[in-house]
This record gives structure tokens, C-alpha cells and sequence, in this order.
């Protein structure tokens, strides 16, 4: 069942097709083109590349955040135009659980994060049990130093994902103990994660809704908390 998934809930743009538990062709890149501008061409280059006719795919996956406003939505409508036109299944996967899903490896707590700005991260828990990847907590926003205190006390190693790990580098070093780095090859989001974690949410009977599927935003973006200010709306 070839499946295209699309990955834009960071500056990364990430596309790719699977077929079953193969990876046909993946195109991951980090550049300053915004994804209005590399999405559509990167999706018609990996059809080519893979000599895949649009006809051929059977379902289309699509991270739906948290992560950047812009992106999910460009990412968002992109996918969901496809699955209309086509008339396929439409898979919604989670960005940090597609992030997790990089680093199968078990005995370990996996916390994939991203920026949430001012100090504050996007972060959530999983661990792989017999080969399957289980949420222990589910998406929160927190600021990056409370997640560190808290992965001390944790009763196994917990593996920091995700770029903004990267920028804190240097703290995760200090705090040594508990936590640790992914692997530099597991940081960037990949769209070959959400095609796999999507494929197995498809197994399960998880498809959604073409019209209603929404965003995984989490927090409100900072244009509507700046409207409400300006109009003197408080929000509880």
C-alpha cells in the first residue's frame, strides 16, 4: 500500500513514500524557502523519482504538530487537497510521536521536543514495548528546564529529540545523569516516520476526516493572544 506522508511542522520540509514496511524514497531539507514554496515541487520530484502515479496511492499522512502555525497549515491543506482529489484515507500523526519514532530503541524514555518559544518547549513521553512505540505522557508545553528536572527523576535514561535539544546542548551536558542526547541523525523530523507511524495508526482502523481535521496546535498562536490584548479580551 504506497503511502505519501509530508512532514512541515518545522523549517524542515519532509516528504516521502512507503510501500509496507519499505521506504520507496524520502526528501528531507532544511533551507530559508518557506514550504509554500519547496513542498509541491518535492512531492511531484519523489513521484517521479519512485515512478509512482498519483493513482497509486492508497493513503496520504500528514504530521498535524505541534510545531509551527504556518507549516501545519500549509502542510495541512497540501494533504488534505490530495485526499480529496484522489478520494483516499488521510492520517493524521502526531509531530513528536513521528519524532520518536526515529529512534526505536527500548529500555528508554523518549522525549522528542520543539520550540514553543520563550523558553518553553513542545515535549511528550514515549517508550517502545515490544517493538511498539507506547505515549506515557501525552503533549504538553512546558518550559525546557522544568523538562529537564523532571527527566532526573525518571526510572530510566530519557533521550532528548528534537532541535531545540540541540540548542541546549550544552545544558543537557551538565545536567548529565538521567538524560541524554539523541543521536544527531534522529533530530530532524522525517517524513519516513510519519508514512510508518501512520501506517500503523491505518492497521488500526485511525484515518480521519478530510474536512475536520485540524491542526495539533496546543497553544494558540501568538497573533491571536496579541488580538485579544488589543481588544481587551481575557481568556480563562
Amino acid at each position: 500500500m504506497p503511502i505519501l506522508a509530508i512532514d512541515t511542522a518545522t523549517l524542515v520540509s519532509s516528504v516521502a513514500v512507503t510501500a509496507g514496511e519499505k521506504l520507496l524514497a524520502e526528501l528531507t531539507l532544511q533551507t530559508k524557502l518557506t514550504h509554500s514554496e519547496v513542498l509541491m515541487p518535492h512531492i511531484k520530484q519523489i513521484l517521479e523519482m519512485t515512478k509512482l502515479e498519483k493513482s497509486k496511492i492508497e493513503a496520504i499522512a500528514i504530521s498535524i504538530g505541534p510545531g509551527s502555525f504556518t507549516g501545519l497549515r500549509i502542510g495541512l491543506a497540501t494533504a488534505k487537497s490530495i485526499a480529496y482529489a484522489l478520494g483516499i484515507p488521510m492520517i493524521g500523526v502526531s509531530t513528536l510521536a513521528a519524532l520518536a519514532y526515529n529512534y526505536p530503541v527500548e529500555g528508554v524514555y523518549l522525549a522528542p521536543m520543539l520550540d514553543a518559544q520563550k523558553g518553553n518547549v513542545y515535549v511528550a513521553l514515549y517508550t517502545w514495548v515490544n517493538g511498539k512505540l507506547k505515549e506515557v505522557y501525552e503533549p504538553a508545553v512546558k518550559p525546557f528546564d522544568t523538562v529537564l528536572e523532571i527527566s532526573q527523576t525518571l526510572d530510566k535514561p530519557v533521550v532528548l529529540q528534537g532541535e531545540v535539544a540541540v540548542k541546549n546542548a550544552a545544558k543537557i551536558k551538565e545536567a548529565a545523569g538521567n538524560t541524554r542526547l539523541a543521536m544527531p541523525h534522529t533530530i530532524m523530523p522525517r517524513a519516513a516516520s510519519v508514512a510508518m507511524l501512520g501506517q500503523v495508526m491505518m492497521e488500526k482502523g485511525m484515518t480521519h476526516d478530510v474536512m475536520s481535521l485540524e491542526p495539533l496546535y496546543i497553544r494558540r498562536s501568538e497573533a491571536e493572544e496579541l488580538w485579544e490584548r488589543r481588544n481587551g479580551i481575557k481568556n480563562d
